[in-house]
């Protein structure tokens, strides 16, 4: 089955609708289990590449995630622009707790070393380690998008009031973080990834007005697909089921929704498009529920049409394995009781 997990993932992404529907995350999927298992735990596994190989790893080998994704944060290229950052604990992800250019209106100054920067050579190096531990299993890099960059370097207050009110401003640095971020997702792909999950929940309606993507957002995510040779997948939180249509026209492989976006009416959005990933709730059910639950959230998932079976956001750490692991367990009992 190993052997065939990355070729079927692409296929999937590609549209082809030959293969087994995977099941895997384009989220998070560190847990305080898998931490106890491999001895890799948070804050420390933000910084190795060897603990965050094992620890990424682990969500396949014992969660039976049919990818690997990591790294378990949104806040890489953010440090390497300079953020201080405050990397949590082992229930808490890290976070950016200063702006550097929160008081800077005109053109940033972007470091010619930036992928040499703090963390993104560990990411990288990681990148390698899976590749040589799991070749047949697809690597899914997750990163920030350019609105998340732009949100942490500048502040939430100034990405609101630009945004409004310095429209030119605030399009000024959304170029350059998407520049930043086609050039970090050119060097994970050398490395040896094979997706990459944008992250960009502040670009979302329960953020910005619709109007506001349209115009300052969208023109970025579509230069990024198509400067980027290789697959790119889209995860927002949060309800999206107003701009789903317009994330379908942006070049993206697959879109993660969460649970409160119904999976018919994203499917009605974005038509043959895209791929619909999702959408599992990650607390109410993976967190919280039994596996029982699990499996009749995940067959409701599948009925309604997702094209990837998945959590619908990050896992929390405290998620039971033996939930991650329901999720496969439920896939295979649904496809068999159609045979």
């Amino acid at each position: 089955m190993q052997s065939v997990l990355r070729e079927n993932l692409l296929n999937v992404l590609a549209g082809k609708e030959e293969g087994l529907i995977p099941v895997l995350s384009v989220t998070q999927t560190a847990t305080n289990g898998l931490m106890e298992t491999t001895g890799a735990f948070w804050p420390q596994a933000h910084s190795s590449a060897f603990q965050m190989a094992e620890l990424s790893l682990a969500a396949h080998t014992i969660g039976g995630l049919e990818a690997i994704r990591y790294p378990f944060c949104l806040t890489v290229l953010a440090e390497a622009l300079g953020c201080e950052i405050d990397l949590g604990t082992i229930n808490k992800p890290p976070e950016v707790i200063s702006h550097p250019f929160a008081e800077k209106e005109e053109k940033p100054d972007i470091p010619p070393d930036l992928y040499n920067r703090a963390r993104v050579p560990v990411v990288l190096e990681t990148t390698r380690r899976l590749k040589n531990l799991a070749p047949d299993v697809p690597l899914i890099a997750g990163m920030e998008g350019p609105a998340t960059l732009v949100y942490h370097i500048i502040g939430a207050q100034n990405y609101l009031k630009w945004a409004l009110f310095k429209p030119e401003t605030f399009k000024m640095y959304i170029r350059e973080a998407t520049c930043i971020c086609e050039g970090y997702a050119e060097l994970l792909f050398e490395a040896g990834a094979d997706v990459i999950c944008l992250d960009d929940t502040v670009a979302g309606p329960e953020t910005l007005d619709c109007l506001l993507f349209e115009t300052l957002i969208k023109p970025s995510y579509q230069h990024f697909t198509h400067s980027i040779e290789g697959p790119v997948v889209m995860h927002m939180c949060g309800n999206t089921t107003a701009i789903l249509s317009s994330l379908a026209n942006c070049g993206f492989k697959g879109i993660g929704i969460e649970e409160n976006v119904s999976v018919a009416e994203a499917k009605s959005q974005i038509g043959s498009r895209t791929i619909l990933i999702g959408n599992i709730s990650t607390t109410n059910t993976l967190l919280y529920s039994t596996p029982d639950e699990v499996e009749e959230e995940a067959f409701k998932c599948l009925e309604e049409g997702v094209d990837i079976l998945a959590p619908g956001c990050g896992l929390a750490p405290e998620t039971p394995v033996v939930n991650i692991r329901a999720m496969e367990q439920a896939r295979d009992k649904y496809l068999n009781d159609f045979e």
